[in-house]
């Protein structure tokens, strides 16, 4: 049995297996079965616990768990206590305090970042009322928790995340990049998204600027729909 600082494994071969980072594919020990991902209290206490084989797959950039194997009495000791403490009083109390923190976070970091995407935007005086609309719009698109957007990425600043989310939010809402039929060519859809984002900034300078825009504007229509 592999070692416990060597104890992740990609998905092997058969649903009883694992493969190893060296290729080997290793046949799950006798009495354990797979925890299936979707609980992180459990998991985190299975792992805390001994011996476990946790199984991750790589799809291009990202990485998912699929699961923890462990001894079945283990997954089976462990879910019964926590089932017995989440039957508790106290623990609704403290999960519903949790919640309320959450909430207030999520409220203070979407209204933190519609501040920075209005920094960004530096929109002339007689276009306020529109970059308001604006960046109402791209935070309500850009912020939920889990929308795997870059507004929830933390490696960059705020101010950068801000001008990527109003740049993506233009591509999508003012641009033809959804119906775009481009060609499987490596590095091709880059050079497309550097094109429209030189769009798209040209089109935030015509505010910045105070520009008179009409109402044939791309962006205008796109808040028009949104």
């Amino acid at each position: 049995m592999p070692s416990a600082s060597d104890n992740t494994f990609a998905p092997g071969p058969t649903p009883s297996t694992v493969r190893s980072a060296d290729g080997k594919v290793l046949a799950a020990p006798e009495g354990w079965i797979l925890l299936q991902p979707g609980d992180a209290a459990l998991t985190r206490r299975v792992k805390a616990a001994g011996a476990h084989w946790g199984v991750q797959e790589k799809k291009g950039r990202k990485v998912f768990s699929r699961g923890v194997w462990a001894a079945a009495t283990t997954i089976e000791r462990i879910r019964g206590e926590l089932a017995a403490e989440r039957a508790t009083e106290g623990y609704a109390k403290r999960k519903a305090a949790d919640a309320r923190r959450r909430e207030e976070a999520q409220a203070g970091y979407v209204e933190d970042f519609r501040a920075a995407v209005l920094r960004f935007l530096a929109f002339h005086a007689s276009h306020t009322d529109l970059a308001g609309r604006l960046a109402c719009a791209v935070a309500e698109h850009a912020t939920p928790v889990g929308s795997g957007t870059v507004a929830r990425t933390r490696r960059i600043p705020v101010e950068q995340r801000a001008e990527a989310a109003v740049i993506a939010w233009l591509r999508h809402r003012t641009t033809a990049y959804d119906s775009m039929k481009i060609p499987r060519i490596k590095g091709k859809r880059r050079e497309v998204r550097r094109m429209l984002a030189r769009r798209s900034q040209e089109l935030l300078g015509r505010y910045r600027r105070g520009e008179p825009v009409g109402h044939e504007c791309p962006l205008k229509k796109a808040l028009e729909g949104a």
